[in-house]
Order: C-alpha cells, then structure tokens, then sequence
C-alpha cells in the first residue's frame, strides 16, 4: 500500500517536473537543420516584432489624432525592415525582461528594443549588425550633481538599472562597491530616485536626456564608465541566417541613407506633443480598467467552475480522484502566479499552441483561481452538516440530486463572502499579467508614466481607481449576503 502511494507521487512529480522541463527546451532546433526564417515570416505576410515601449525617444506610447499608437525611432526601423521584406509590421508589446523568453519560444520573430548584443545573450540568440552607438550616462537628482564625479563616488551607495538590460552590469561591474536596484520599468527607477530610495540611475544617453529635459529635479551627471560606449542591433532567433541577412541589408540601407537622424528628429517631436493629462492619456486609464474587469470576470467565472468540480473531486471516495484534484490545488497554491503566467504563456508555445497574451493570461487567471475556490467551496460542503445528506438520501434522492438541491445552495451561502475576496483579490492579482503585454490598468499606467514624464501622478490615479472598483464590488456582495440571510 505504501509502496504503491510512493509510485504514484513520483509520477505525478515526474509529470510535472516533464512540463516545466519541456519549456526551457531549444525550440529553434528545428531550424538548425535548415533555415527557412524568412520564408517563414513572407509565407505568414507578417513579422511580429517585441518591444517595451516605456524607453522613449526609442519606443513609447503617444496619442496621434485621438489613438493610441507606439512610436519611436525603434518602430521606425521595424517599419522599415517589414517593407524592405514586403510583410506587415506587427508589434507585440511585453516587459523587456520577457523578450528574450518569446524570442526563444517563437511567439516573436526580432526584438527591437535598445538591446546591446551582449556576451552572455550572443549564446541564446543571434544580433544583426548594430544600427547606433550609445554613450550609457547616470542621472542624479540636481542636488547631489556635485557629489557624484566619477564611478567611485558610489560606494555605499544605491544605484539604480533596468533590469537584464546592459546598464544593469554596467552598473555591477564598474560602479564598485555600490547596490544595484534592478526594476523593470524605466519610470519606477525615476520615482524611485525623486524619492531618494536610490542614488543614481545608469540609463542609455538618449533615454536619459529624454528624462532630464522633461524634469528639472534631475540631471545627467559627470560620470564617465569605462566601458561606457555600447552599440545597439536587432536580436533575433539562433541560426536565423536567413532573416538575419536580410535584416542586416535594411540597416546597412539606413546607415548609407542618414535615415536614423530623421527617424530620432520624428521621435524627439512626438515625444514632446503636449496636451492636458487627462484629454492625452485619460483614455488609457479607461481601457485598462475595462481590461481589469474583463481578465478579473473571466478568471472568477471559470476558476468557480473548475474550482468546483476540483472540490467535488477532493471530496470523493475515489483516490483516482481525490489524488489529481489535491496535487494541482497544493501545486497551484504552492508556486507564485507569475511563474504559472510564464508557464502558461511560453509553455503553450513549445506544444504549438500560440496563445495571445490575453488568453494566456485568463487562463493563467483561472486556473490559479480555481485552487483557491476549490479549497473555499470544500470548506463551504464540509460546513454543511452531515445530515442534510443522510436526509436528502433516506427520501430517495440519489448522491448527485442531493448534492446540487440540498448541499450545494447551503455551501454557497456560507462561502458567499469568502468568493467575493476572491474576485476582489483577482482584481488585484490580474496586475500581474502586465509582465506579457496584457493592457491591463497597472499595464496602461507604465504606459502613461513613460509618455507623460510623470511617474507618480498615473499610480495615485490608478490606486483610486482599483479602490473604487474593489470598493463598489464588496457593497455588492454585501447587498447579496443580507438578501440570502432573510432566510434564515
């Protein structure tokens, strides 16, 4: 008996150990035995390209004529590359330490993103020629300009950086003895410095000067690296010769043709179009709420129905059921939902199943939900007493009636309020998302924060809005839970 249940934990260890595996798998070994990358991409008439687009003047958001677009000199390039092959320019938007991981996985065909061919990215991926050289510069706040002269000044200090980006081991390597605080988003570091959490922020020459022209309280200091000069290309899958030359003969196009300075004079005025705050960028709060709600409804109405059926699961006498349906609860409940985010969204891509970054998340949503309403709905059954079944069963009703007419409305009644905090919960939790490119609210409010220049004023804007939404949702459930007691 023993020995048997051991078998069956190994497998189902085994089983999972296999998924998780099966993602960090190479998934361009296909195309080692033959490249047909770009092909590929004129045989689909599209080339997706990835980006984060909170590094202005190279990708950002801006309203042009009452839409939304992403601009830059980055896309600017993409277009380029997507006429020169005759496809359509696609752009998939993510956290920047998210792209390499769709790059491997397909679900993107290049980044364009700032990125600098590194030693330690050269071994994952392929990098087309450099199409600009940049000087990595540090800012600090106005004050402190004259304490920070050289790379040694830093000791002891906080200094800040995107993280896995160059400036990151910049920052490491040459500013010695100080602390690196690596964040995903360019505007978290500038908040984090105009509130003295750090010291510093290493950033990209035109990045940095995009940032100090728009705020007086920061400068770009004196501090010169060593290795401070970087070149900046186009990553792209390994072995992707192909699509690699290819895109190699649009840059060397654009250096012969001076086509970059145009592309960067574009940006610079796009990126200082000015309007009130809220009739440029109320819209996205709008949308990223509604997103919010959506991913927030979608996870709770399939978590409960899943949930439920795991706890029908849990309950019963069969161990063929009882043992799956405890697993996933204990291996859902027991890892964070960012990495079921990438499990979900990456892993899918490995079995060919190339989900957008918005049913990734529901579903990553949903079945994260599902542990957890099925540990609430369980708990609800087993309040329940015992001789509401015993009952049910002596008037003749078989196991499953009595269940769903006698059990089943009593438990929810008891786990009324326990359900509502956890939509409430998703609500929040559905911020998460944001990391793949969901345009959820904490998505749209890095997207403002990188536009406007203005990194503090978007999250008080935000954080009134998830409290007026969690706020009107736990009335309503609280209208709910008086009407189902009348009838006690």
């Amino acid at each position: 008996m023993l020995k048997a249940k051991s078998l069956r934990k190994f497998a189902i260890f085994s089983l999972i150990a296999l998924f998780i595996l099966s993602i960090f798998m190479p998934f361009s070994s296909a195309k080692a035995a033959e490249d047909n990358s770009l092909q590929e991409i004129k045989d689909k008439k599209q080339l997706v390209v990835g980006l984060s687009a909170d590094y202005p003047p190279y990708e950002f958001h801006q309203t042009i004529k009452g839409k939304d677009e992403i601009v830059g000199f980055d896309i600017s390039i993409a277009q380029k590359i997507a006429d020169d092959m005759g496809v359509k320019l696609d752009i998939k938007e993510m956290g920047f330490d998210s792209l390499l991981g769709a790059l491997k996985t397909g679900k993107i065909d290049l980044i364009i993103s700032g990125m600098s061919p590194t030693p330690e990215r050269l071994k994952e991926v392929d990098f087309s020629d450099p199409y600009m050289d940049v000087i990595q510069k540090v800012i600090v706040r106005k004050a402190d300009k004259s304490k920070f002269k050289t790379t040694s000044d830093f000791d002891g200090k906080s200094v800040g950086a995107q993280k896995q980006t160059t400036q990151e081991e910049l920052a490491q390597k040459e500013m010695t003895g100080s602390t690196v605080t690596s964040l995903q988003k360019v505007p978290d570091l500038i908040l984090n410095l105009k509130n003295n959490k750090i010291d510093a922020i290493v950033l990209e020459g035109p990045v940095a000067d995009a940032y100090v022209s728009q705020d007086d309280s920061i400068v770009v200091s004196d501090v010169k690296f060593v290795n401070g000069e970087k070149q900046t290309a186009i990553a792209m899958q390994k072995g992707a010769t192909s699509l690699k030359n290819q895109v190699n003969k649009t840059i060397t196009e654009i250096k012969d043709e001076n086509l970059l300075k145009g592309y960067q004079d574009e940006a610079n005025k796009l990126m200082f179009q000015k309007d009130s705050f809220f009739n440029q960028y109320g819209h996205y709060f709008l949308t990223g709420t509604l997103y919010t709600i959506i991913l927030a409804a979608i996870g709770v109405f399939f978590g409960a129905i899943l949930g439920s059926l795991l706890a029908l699961m849990k309950l019963s006498k069969t161990r063929w059921l009882r043992w799956p349906a405890s697993w996933y609860i204990e291996f859902v409940r027991g890892t964070p939902l960012l990495v079921q985010i990438f499990i979900v969204f990456f892993g899918t891509q490995v079995f060919g199943l190339n989900l957008s970054a918005f049913a990734s998340g529901c579903i990553a949503l949903s079945l994260n939900s599902a542990a957890y309403v099925a540990e609430i709905i369980r708990a609800g059954i087993s309040a329940v007493n015992k001789g509401q079944m015993e009952a049910a069963r002596s008037l003749g009703m078989t196991q499953g009636k009595a269940m769903r007419y006698i059990i089943l409305p009593q438990a929810v009644k008891n786990i009324l309020p326990a359900l509502g905090n956890e939509f409430v919960t998703v609500i929040k939790e559905s911020s998460i998302v944001s990391v793949i490119g969901v345009g959820e609210l904490m998505f749209m409010t890095g997207v403002v924060q990188g536009a406007s220049f203005k990194p503090f004023v978007p999250l008080i804007i935000t954080s009134l809005i998830y409290f007026v939404l969690t706020f009107g949702l736990s009335r309503l459930l609280g209208v709910a839970e008086r009407r189902l007691k009348t009838s006690d």
